[in-house]
């Protein structure tokens, strides 16, 4: 399946060919509307984990016990615990593969035939020998995480394709060895990274992310998000589509120095609550799942929720799953941005008890506004001299 066909939403761009950085009136913009992809498993202890080895980070000793017990099998996970997969298609050498966006990464990377077989059953592999890409000699690439986890391999350049726009010689990760974390997620078939290019791992030298290939023939220099609830989300890119919010947006500078999408929200409110001043520095990472918030945060929240309760065998809040949870407002840039409280129920852990979407951030360093959080805004993820996030509603 051609990835242009598979976007119903692909919105008209202005041309085909590259544009010369001065032709503005040339320059794309083009939506790529997501593609269900198999369900997945969700487990609060487990996508914790994740989160905390993709950060480096030391995870708190509760939630590492509860996701070693979930993947030993030694605690049967609840069959009800699944989820729809939503992915991005993209031309690699002419080969199609479904990638996960991620603004939380910088690397593409992608399961290869140069991986194992034991580590590739139910992707689909890109071939580094289909006569356009050329190796870069020399060169390699490794993420490790701070679990044990990762994936490593050699770099290739080659013909990407997303939507309309190409990069011509754009640096493709190929793995060469990927563990287990990652072979078991046949979801997914790599990462497209679009955080900045500052923390890609490609040694020995770093190379441009997609996004940052191809920025200067885009109308302007940015990319939005619009992750939907139980439903194919979409990414536009070059252009602000004002019928996908509702009021204003809401902009606020972004600190690049770890090279996140990094930014401070300045309070929270809880349900109808009145607002709370706090400072809490943050990133915007459509590749977390949860909402990881400062500890007073999340207490003062599940205060609020009748019956919750940390569960140290859980690694984290539980409620009962009949419980009415209250909306979550992050304070950003002076305006309120509020998820339902519908969203915040993530997945069951018996019949009776729910996890919490909302999480400590112990140990990480920042918060996370990851896809709970993601799944209620449009956001504006702006690469301009002066980089910026935006915020608004989803209409």
């Amino acid at each position: 399946m051609h990835y242009l066909q598979s976007s119903a939403a692909l919105v008209a761009f202005a041309s085909l060919a590259v544009a010369s950085p001065v032709e503005v009136q040339n320059k794309h913009t083009f939506s790529l509307l997501q593609v269900p992809g198999p369900k997945v498993f969700r487990n609060g202890p487990v996508d914790m984990m994740k989160t905390y080895a993709k950060y480096k980070a030391t995870a708190p000793p509760d939630v590492k016990v509860a996701a070693a017990a979930v993947q030993s099998g030694s605690v049967t996970a609840n069959p009800q615990a699944y989820d729809e997969s939503y992915l991005c298609p993209v031309s690699i050498g002419g080969q199609t593969l479904s990638l996960d966006f991620d603004t939380g990464s910088s690397d593409l990377w992608v399961f290869s035939t140069l991986t194992p077989s034991s580590q590739t059953t139910g992707h689909v592999l890109y071939n580094p020998n289909d006569g356009t890409s050329t190796k870069k000699d020399g060169y390699t690439w490794s993420i490790s995480y701070g679990d044990g986890s990762g994936a490593s391999g050699v770099v290739y350049s080659d013909k990407v394709v997303v939507g309309p726009v190409t990069a011509t010689s754009q640096a493709v990760e190929a793995a060469t060895s990927v563990s287990s974390s990652f072979t078991a997620d046949t979801k997914n078939n790599g990462l497209l990274g679009l955080a900045f290019s500052s923390i890609n791992t490609v040694r020995p030298v770093q190379q441009t992310t997609f996004f940052d290939t191809v920025k200067s023939t885009l109308a302007k220099p940015l990319f939005t998000a619009t992750l939907k609830k139980g439903a194919p989300g979409s990414y536009d890119f070059g252009y602000i589509d004002s019928t996908k919010y509702t009021g204003s947006l809401t902009y606020v500078n972004v600190n690049t120095a770890n090279g996140f999408w990094e930014f401070t929200a300045t309070g929270y409110a809880i349900g109808s609550g009145s607002t709370v001043s706090s400072a809490y520095d943050s990133i915007a990472d459509t590749g977390t799942t949860l909402l990881y918030l400062p500890p007073t945060v999340v207490s003062a929240y599940y205060a609020k929720v009748k019956g919750a309760t940390y569960n140290t065998a859980q690694g984290g809040y539980i409620f009962p799953c009949s419980a009415t949870l209250p909306s979550f407002t992050a304070i950003i840039g002076g305006t309120k941005h509020t998820v339902p409280g519908s969203y915040i129920n993530y997945a069951p852990v018996s019949s009776t008890q729910c996890f919490g979407g909302i999480q400590r951030n112990t140990g990480i360093g920042f918060s996370i506004f990851g896809d709970i959080f993601l799944k209620s805004q449009f956001v504006v993820f702006n690469a301009a001299s002066t980089p910026q996030l935006g915020f608004a509603q989803q209409a």
